[in-house]
């Protein structure tokens, strides 16, 4: 029996690759809302970042989700985020 590739995708904050099933996809749909995407077919732009709440930290800090998806991240955002996650 073959076994199946496992989809691997890198976190815009650690540069890391995971696991995609690891990673939470935020998605920066083409009428420019920011969403986070559960089932990783969202339409738009979009950016994976490791479930950790550390991670999630030092993304708000260094703004590095803004820089991946070329968009200002509203902190209600990233408190859904960390809901999702934790």
């Amino acid at each position: 029996m073959k076994q199946r590739k496992i989809p691997m995708r890198s976190c815009v904050v650690t540069r890391e690759k995971y696991p995609k099933s690891e990673l939470l996809r935020i998605v920066r749909t083409p009428e420019l809302e920011v969403k986070i995407d559960e089932t990783g077919k969202m339409n738009g732009k979009g950016a994976y970042i490791k479930k950790d709440i550390m991670v999630l930290e030092k993304a708000k800090k260094t703004k590095a989700l803004n820089r991946a998806l070329e968009i200002e991240i509203p902190d209600n955002i990233y408190d859904e985020i960390r809901s999702k996650i934790g």
